[in-house]
């Protein structure tokens, strides 16, 4: 019996290599779309140069190419992530903390599509006003919390899917400047929450209509627009969802959560099952798309190639947006409350991490120094230059290619 052959790697790279330039001749595309596109097939080839490094005994020889550096590329998003994890860590207060998640309706995903910067900032806008409303009033809190907020615009399926994940703490710093922790474990009802977010975001959508901040949707007219949100402001017609999370002794997994989609797009390569040019097989979770009900268990889910890019070119933000954001103590403008709260909590002043490289990351994960020949242990050297667009050297026996 002959062996088989193995699978080849399947990666969110290969599939654009492979599919990506003949989409894009049949597809009008933004222009920071097709950058985000270009940039990913492009990294850590020779189309962006780099350098080879050798041992000095001559034990070893490597090429390293350089990484394109976008953030919605999977491949180099690894650094960033753990050095904003890294900082984001170091200033979580050493309380319980909240994970409230805030879903818009499907109903307003053409108008998100025809605005997202606008909807963007809307949405960011009327979370921060429904957490920080609720919990300065005395009946729930009467303290400002410390919250980060990111904004999610995808589901496992990739489809169109706006929410925002919030972390919150379970407490914050009263009008006389003393820390105040919630009651009995509990930071908010969920149906209260739910009617003051539904009600802020309507208003801001009216609100931006009567300035002519919002683009409508060919097939939307200006009063079928006001009549889609009268009927969104109906509670019994719609369901606006907001979950609120367990309670957690501290916020280091959430944030970990959140960083975790910081950078690198909406599906990691590890979720890629199988690529034959024409479909493309990767997994998700078993999961009610409008109501986040996560159940166990993964699916497999295949795709047509076009719908698959479709799907994943939806979520390239656009140039400038912030779509992690902190308010109140973790704003980094009330850098005097947050250290009057860690004092009342029993913790240190705050202290910037040390820079984070990736050298240190390499350390920190137990993998080899990665300039440092494995047979010796002396520091590699730089032997050479490779020109963005030049040919990739020729690799000899011995070497390899990073």
């Amino acid at each position: 019996m002959r062996a088989e052959a193995p699978m080849a790697l399947v990666t969110l790279q290969t599939i654009f290599q492979d599919a990506f330039p003949a989409y894009e001749q049949r597809h009008a595309l933004p222009a920071h779309v097709r950058r985000a596109a270009h940039a990913l097939m492009q990294c850590r080839t020779a189309a962006l140069g780099g350098h080879i490094q050798a041992c000095p005994d001559g034990h070893v020889s490597r090429v390293w190419y350089n990484s394109c550096r976008h953030r919605s590329c999977p491949q180099c998003a690894y650094l960033q992530t753990e050095r904003w994890l890294a900082l984001h860590r170091a200033r979580l207060l050493a309380c319980d903390h909240y994970h409230v998640i805030f879903t818009l309706p499907h109903d307003l995903n053409p108008l998100w599509l025809a605005n997202v910067s606008v909807m963007t900032t809307l949405l960011f806008q009327a979370v921060r006003e429904t957490l920080s409303t609720l919990l300065a009033d005395p009946k729930y809190l009467g303290a400002q919390p410390g919250i980060l907020a990111a904004l999610h615009t995808w589901s496992q399926t990739l489809v169109l899917h706006p929410h925002v994940h919030c972390l919150v703490t379970g407490g914050g710093l009263t009008a006389d400047g003393s820390w105040k922790a919630v009651r009995n474990g509990f930071l908010l009802p969920a149906r209260v929450v739910m009617a003051v977010f539904r009600g802020k975001m309507l208003d801001a959508l009216r609100r931006a209509c009567a300035r002519d901040a919002l683009v409508l949707p060919e097939a939307l007219r200006p009063q079928q627009f006001l009549n889609l949100l009268n009927r969104l402001g109906h509670p019994t017609k719609t369901r606006w969802n907001v979950h609120i999370r367990e309670r957690y002794a501290h916020g280091a997994g959430v944030v970990t959560y959140l960083a975790r989609y910081l950078r690198g797009g909406p599906i990691k390569n590890g979720r890629l099952v199988a690529y034959d040019g024409a479909r493309v097989t990767f997994t998700c979770r078993a999961r009610h798309e409008e109501a986040d009900d996560v159940r166990p268990g993964i699916q497999q889910m295949t795709l047509p190639v076009a719908d698959f890019l479709q799907r994943w070119l939806l979520h390239v933000p656009m140039p400038q947006t912030r779509v992690v954001r902190s308010y109140g103590l973790y704003h980094p403008s009330h850098a005097a409350a947050l250290a009057v709260c860690r004092a009342a909590l029993g913790q240190p002043p705050l202290e910037a991490p040390a820079a984070l490289d990736w050298q240190t990351v390499c350390a920190q994960r137990g993998d080899a120094h990665p300039e440092r020949c494995p047979t010796c242990g002396q520091r590699l050297v730089c032997t050479g230059v490779i020109p963005r667009g030049g040919a990739p050297p020729p690799v000899r026996a011995g070497e390899l290619a990073a």
